[in-house]
């Protein structure tokens, strides 16, 4: 297989699921520091605050595996006709 056909497909599926999981990491640091500030301004909606931070914590990692899939079955697809030929 020539190496420079095999990095031009792996180098864009590694900077695709890099630059998919940037947004959700700033996004999780940012609703879990506004959750404990909520919950240090009114601890008798903890549980509700608490709740809601599970939901959209789970939604954001969704985003980065979506990011994961995305990207990794080009690569693989690639790399089998390559195989192939």
């Amino acid at each position: 297989m020539n190496p420079l056909i095999y990095a031009a497909s792996v180098i864009p599926a590694g900077l695709a699921v890099g630059l998919a999981s940037i947004g959700p990491r700033v996004g999780q640091g940012t609703v879990a520091g506004q959750a404990v500030e909520g919950i240090a301004r009114q601890p008798e909606v903890e549980r509700k605050i608490q709740g809601t931070l599970l939901l959209s914590l789970a939604f954001m990692k969704a985003l980065t595996i979506y990011g994961l899939v995305v990207a990794i079955p080009p690569d693989i697809s690639n790399n089998l006709l390559l195989s192939i030929l």
